[in-house]
């Protein structure tokens, strides 16, 4: 028991460091004023695209209404068969920063979805893109002036934005809500404390220059996924990259409605995981697991205290000293985590309700200890098939 309340104290003392001393830096984050306000660097917005017609005929108008004096939109049709084609070719005459690139063929050793964005960047007229998806809708007609503004500080090269997804009734929509947020909790404060680590495709700036310095997607050109987050993985760091937390500067992305699409999406993210830099994974993997024991193991804390009330059965002075220590930091950090991600979940677009973060925090723990042990398991299949 001794033991077990001690290793409960210090998985509680990781859990409170990431919080009080990572999460909040999101928190509590002001952000810059720019070096020079009045430049305003040509902006590329690359959209790639795939049968996505009417989501097209959405947003296209919107970007095209962008309140900024130099940008283009390139939209990448990628071998689409639903109307796409002509829409491009005959509806967009009024929407003058609008031109495309139709893509006829798949290409060997390469994704999709990255010969189109390598496509896109060798034929981009400005030297900074901006990515988005053609599900998202932006916040406000000065997405691109904001978002763009932290690269007028010397040095940035990379800007990573947020992307929350719509409110819709339903529990698949409040886990998507909750994982989106808690996804943007951690790279936004890793990003913050000098250790960013991924960023979005559905919101995302950088200059060209870094990505042909790093030869593109060549060493995952083949990864299904990734061209987001494993690019930033690779290029990222502390000084090239800055975060927008400007509402003006949010996406909002449609949801998957079914149990199955998210599913296949979370495992393409987490295929995408492994190949990450060690010190990242070694980070995410101290973050989360020591975010699934503190609430397992309060779970068997409980139990083991409900047997020894149920047995007439007394603590030895250390492990009541221990047991009481262990259950004061455990309301400490579950405080904590409701003060620090309600703030920065009320930042980020109210993604969920601030009296609900408690129940999140339950939540995504579950979420995050089945993820885990899911993958454990299917390694295990693998391995053994494999002997």
């Amino acid at each position: 028991m001794t033991g077990l309340l001690m290793i409960w104290l210090l998985v509680l003392s990781i859990q409170l460091i990431f919080i009080l001393f990572v999460f909040s830096r999101t928190a509590f984050y002001r952000q810059p004023t720019p070096a020079n306000v009045h430049v305003d660097p040509g902006i590329s917005i690359v959209v790639c695209a795939r049968n996505e017609l009417a989501n097209l005929m959405e947003l296209l108008p919107l970007l095209n209404a962008q309140n900024y004096p130099n940008f283009e939109v390139l939209v990448m049709d990628d071998r689409s068969t639903d109307g796409t084609q002509f829409f491009l070719e005959n509806g967009i005459r009024d929407l003058h920063y609008v031109r495309f690139i139709r893509i006829n063929k798949e290409h060997e050793h390469v994704t999709s979805k990255k010969y189109a964005l390598t496509i896109a960047l060798k034929k981009v007229r400005y030297e900074t893109v901006l990515l988005t998806d053609a599900d998202c809708r932006p916040a406000s007609s000065n997405w691109i002036a904001n978002m763009v503004s932290p690269l007028t500080n010397p040095g940035k090269d990379i800007v990573l934005g947020f992307s929350p997804y719509e409110h819709r009734p339903g529990f698949l929509n409040l886990l998507i809500r909750s994982e989106t947020l808690f996804t943007a909790v951690q790279y936004f404060s890793l990003a913050l404390a000098g250790r960013p680590y991924m960023g979005v495709g559905r919101n995302l700036a950088y200059r060209t220059q870094v990505f042909f310095a790093n030869r593109g997607f060549y060493s995952h050109i083949n990864v299904v996924g990734g061209d987001d987050d494993l690019f930033m993985n690779e290029v990222a760091t502390g000084r090239n990259t800055a975060v927008c937390l400007d509402p003006a500067t949010f996406t909002w992305s449609k949801p998957k409605e079914t149990w199955t699409d998210w599913q296949l999406q979370k495992r393409r993210h987490l295929n995408v995981g492994k190949y990450y830099k060690a010190g990242h994974k070694l980070r995410l993997g101290l973050l989360t697991g020591s975010y699934v024991l503190s609430w397992l193991m309060a779970l068997v804390v409980g139990l083991i205290v409900l047997a020894h009330q149920l047995q007439d059965r007394s603590f030895t002075t250390n492990e009541w000293l221990l047991l009481q220590a262990g259950t004061s930091v455990f309301t400490l950090r579950m405080l904590a985590f409701w003060a620090i991600v309600g703030r920065i979940s009320y930042r980020l677009g109210h993604t969920i309700h601030w009296m609900i973060v408690p129940f999140i925090d339950l939540l995504l723990a579950v979420y995050y200890g089945l993820a885990g042990a899911k993958t454990l398991i299917t390694k295990r299949k693998k391995h053994l098939h494999w002997r």
